[in-house]
């Protein structure tokens, strides 16, 4: 039975081996302190955190989300430490948006619970104010017996007061590092998707200001401008065809034309069923002993498209959770066989002899038939997520299929917005045999960074420089065709700036197909140019939308969305454009002004940083394999592939010439 702790309290521990799980309504970050008997932390050592997340039986979450799940092996603890504190803090922002203190937001919920998710002792840390961390409750050590008690302790200094209560004296320095860690592991987070409306309300809400677009794990601060994007990210809140006109920025903000002032608005349809969305197709039933047959679209959602992105996503976090089970196996495994170890060689009479040799194989027997066992589950797991990505990958939409799918043969302009676009794959050295699409929302909430330096990844076929400039335009090419091919006629517009022309080839078959807003702009006043149309375009829009003007928008003003592909960065860029780009990239994107950048870091470094920000508001991809991406859930080190056209192909010509045959069309 679990206990159901309240501030102060305790509970014994009957297990060793423990997971701490955390939920919360915002991102947060978790950190666990090692204490002596006094509860003093003697260094930075002794603290595991995202910038550090493993410690001797102990390991966190490495960046900042709504869950988290904190492995602990009491065994594995040293003498010295008698307490384990568990810390809760929320993220600082740098751009100064997003809660400052708990009182703002809904009181997190931690559990202390056995590997198989029994709970064994639960505790809601409520009471919080102006605190912005939190001891949320702490495992200590008594006579030899490990008990859990709730504390729920806040600190409104943050973690910097909370370290110094405890008498580390690098607290501040600690507190900077785990800011930095938590940033860095935000930049390279894949988005999970936002939380969805609850199944009986489908309508619209009331107009309220948007999301900010640079926030992991689907949610966001207060204070950025705009309505609150319709459901699902402005797909048709009910069943198709009942809905009105869709806008033109559905998502992260609203159409300008689209803004109204006054009282609610009843976005609602008459024929509208405020029901839940229409039950999955049922899989043939199984065959006896052997697990269900998948199907294509096995999750929730009103169209098969969104059913399909759930169910992606679905498998996309039973890959990171079970990979997750299976290594801590491993390292549970490998711990115990270490431990065994060191006892057999602490008795001097078994150190050498056949009893020490027979000890040491009996404890590498036991530490074989335990990573044995969790092998063979993980296996087991793998096979059915396998079985189902099989059956998925030939039904995915055009925007969610790799270029090689037949799907695109049969392409065709469409109607409306898909709900995200598939960027390329993402697997995990355990399955190297599986392939997650990682599909990113749309529209877009970040802009994209494609890396054209050198890259610690596997592949070494490309280390020459000009090799990976050119596989990098032709990715970041990739990228902005598949943007313009999910989207509807004019309602995508795509700028190049080539300040030294040196992409003419890999944007060739843009410019053939006629698709481009202008031919690339090259030289320093190509690039002063374009930077300052779309400056002008940003502040008109934030102007008309922040002041609910949007009707003095100039007669027959664009509508659409815009991307601009900047190669060879910084090449071309003097210190103003740079500063244009960095305002581009965090002002843009709510007001529908993308980015992306084709840029090798370290030949900008001159600038120090200066471009740090900038480098941290755009999603980095690279050209070739990398693991340099991480899941919201558990924060594994993905490998991410992107997704680039056969070679030899001639999909990409006939899906461009189809887009601007559209767009000729739509012209008036």
């Amino acid at each position: 039975m679990t206990a159901e702790l309240v501030r102060g309290q305790n509970h014994a521990l009957s297990r060793s081996r423990l997971e701490i799980r955390v939920s919360a309504g915002t991102p947060i970050v978790t950190a666990a302190a090692l204490g002596d008997e006094n509860g003093r932390i003697h260094g930075v050592e002794w603290v595991a955190h995202p910038g550090a997340p493993t410690r001797p039986g102990l390991e966190v979450s490495r960046q900042a989300a709504a869950d988290h799940r904190l492995a602990v092996d009491l065994d594995a603890m040293v003498d010295a430490v008698h307490r384990v504190s568990v810390l809760l803090a929320l993220p600082a922002a740098a751009d100064g948006r997003g809660p400052a203190r708990f009182g703002a937001v809904a009181a997190p919920f931690v559990a202390v619970t056995g590997l198989d998710g029994t709970e064994v002792a639960s505790y809601t840390v409520t009471g919080l104010d102006a605190e912005s961390a939190v001891v949320a409750l702490e495992l200590y050590r008594r006579q030899g017996a490990w008990k859990v008690r709730a504390v729920g302790q806040g600190y409104a200094g943050g973690l910097a007061e909370l370290f110094t209560d405890q008498g580390l004296p690098q607290a501040r320095q600690l507190a900077d590092d785990i800011d930095e860690a938590v940033a860095r592991g935000l930049a390279r987070s894949v988005q999970a998707p936002p939380s969805r409306p609850s199944d009986g309300d489908r309508s619209r809400q009331t107009a309220a200001p948007a999301h900010h677009p640079d926030q992991g794990a689907g949610t966001a601060p207060q204070g950025a401008p705009g309505p609150v994007p319709p459901a699902y990210g402005g797909q048709p809140a009910g069943p198709p065809g009942q809905d009105g006109p869709r806008p033109a920025y559905p998502g992260g903000d609203a159409d300008p034309s689209a803004v109204t002032t006054g009282g609610p608005i009843d976005y609602s349809h008459p024929r509208r069923r405020n029901a839940a969305p229409p039950p999955p197709p049922t899989a043939p039933p199984a065959r006896p002993g052997q697990p269900a047959r998948p199907v294509a679209g096995d999750a929730t959602g009103w169209s098969m498209e969104e059913r399909l992105y759930n169910q992606v996503w679905g498998m996309f976090e039973d890959l990171a959770r079970t990979t997750a089970a299976y290594r801590s196996a491993v390292d549970f495994a490998e711990s115990r066989m270490d431990k065994e170890l060191e006892q057999t060689l602490s008795d001097p009479r078994s150190r050498i002899g056949s009893q020490g040799d027979a000890a040491r194989e009996a404890a590498r027997a036991r530490q074989a038939r335990l990573v044995d066992q969790a092998r063979e589950a993980f296996d087991r797991d793998l096979a059915q997520l396998v079985a189902e990505a099989d059956v998925v990958e030939p039904a995915l939409p055009p925007a969610y299929a790799r270029w090689d799918n037949p799907v695109w043969h049969a392409y065709r302009v469409p109607m409306e917005i898909p709900m995200a676009l598939r960027l390329g794959d993402l697997r995990l050295p355990e399955a190297d045999r599986l392939r997650i699409p990682m599909l990113l929302r749309l529209p877009l909430e970040r802009g994209l960074w494609i890396d054209s330096g050198r890259t610690a990844g596997p592949d070494e076929a490309f280390t020459d420089p000009h090799d990976m400039r050119r596989l990098a335009m032709e990715t970041a090419v990739s990228h902005a065709a598949r943007l313009l091919a999910v989207y509807p006629a004019g309602e995508f517009t795509v700028h190049v700036v080539d300040p030294a022309g040196s992409g003419a080839q890999p944007l060739a078959p843009l410019t053939r197909a006629g698709v481009l807003a202008a031919p690339p702009a090259q030289g320093a006043a190509g690039v002063t140019e374009v930077l300052g149309r779309l400056i002008q375009r940003v502040d008109l829009l934030q102007m008309a939308l922040r002041g609910g003007a949007a009707d003095s928008l100039p007669p027959g003003f664009d509508t659409s969305r815009h991307l601009l592909v900047v190669n060879d960065f910084p090449h071309g860029f003097d210190d103003r454009g740079v500063n244009q780009l960095r305002y581009l990239a965090d002002e843009g994107p709510s007001v529908g002004v993308h980015l992306m950048m084709v840029a090798d870091r370290e030949e900008s470094a001159g600038y120090g940083p200066l471009l740090d920000p900038l480098w941290r508001a755009l999603l980095r991809l690279t050209p070739v394999p990398d693991d340099h991406l991480a899941d919201p859930w558990v924060g594994h080190a993905w490998t991410y592939e992107p997704s680039l056209v056969p070679p030899g192909s001639r999909i990409l010509q006939q899906v461009l010439t189809r887009v601007a045959e559209a767009r000729r069309a739509w012209r008036p």
